[in-house]
């Protein structure tokens, strides 16, 4: 539990807040809060920031409906800076995309060892809600669904293909394809990924000998 007593704000009475997604673990934003908003964002369990431009205190959210909800705050060991860890319910940036934090100075041609499928899922929200100029997934939102589920029937092909060949490495590069192009599918109709764990959850209790059943009938 934060004890606001020994935290550090600025000379200005500010101090920094990086706001984290607490399912992907991707940051957000970079907001400021003053000891007013950081007890406003506890008590509500919603950020709230000081604008420095502004110079007045704005709940994330209130006017575009993208609050984010908090689930733990934490202060670095010099108690001068914050973690936010929320839950969000749209984009965090003001430009409509999911995070601030888009435009790539340096990238390591390592696997990104953060990636998950969740992130992937944001990613390509974010490509539906902000329309990026040469971006494919941009492009197949432009398109619509008849579009994406043409790609999809493409993949699944590819993946048959690839599949009886017997070829290991092309079967998961077509799988990759193939599973890249459901999740925009999943984005166009609005369809999670929890969705899907949830019915593939239900389906894993029923017994065996009923899905059979179900199977033949």
């Amino acid at each position: 539990m934060i004890e606001i007593e020994k935290l550090k704000f600025d000379e200005k009475g500010l101090i920094p807040a990086i706001v984290v997604d607490a399912d992907t673990k991707k940051v957000l934003t970079l907001a400021y809060m003053n000891r007013e908003s950081l007890e406003i964002s506890i008590e509500k369990k919603l950020t709230c920031f000081y604008s420095r431009s502004r110079q007045k205190l704005w709940l994330k959210g209130e006017t575009s409906g993208n609050y984010q909800h908090i689930v733990s705050i934490t202060a670095d060991c010099d108690y001068d800076a914050l973690t936010v860890l929320v839950k969000k319910d749209g984009p965090a940036c003001h430009t409509g995309a999911d995070s601030c934090f888009n435009d790539v100075i340096f990238e390591n041609d390592e696997a990104d060892a953060s990636f998950s499928l969740d992130a992937l899922m944001e990613l390509i929200r974010g490509r539906k809600t902000e329309k990026k100029e040469g971006s494919y997934t941009t492009y197949l939102f432009e398109k619509g669904i008849d579009k994406i589920l043409k790609k999809v029937g493409e993949e699944s092909t590819e993946v048959i293909i690839a599949g009886k060949a017997n070829d290991k490495k092309e079967t998961v590069y077509e799988i990759a394809d193939l599973t890249y192009h459901i999740m925009v599918m999943m984005v166009e109709m609005g369809i999670s990924i929890d969705d899907v764990m949830s019915e593939l959850a239900s389906r894993h209790v029923i017994d065996k000998k009923v899905k059979q059943e179900k199977m033949t009938k």
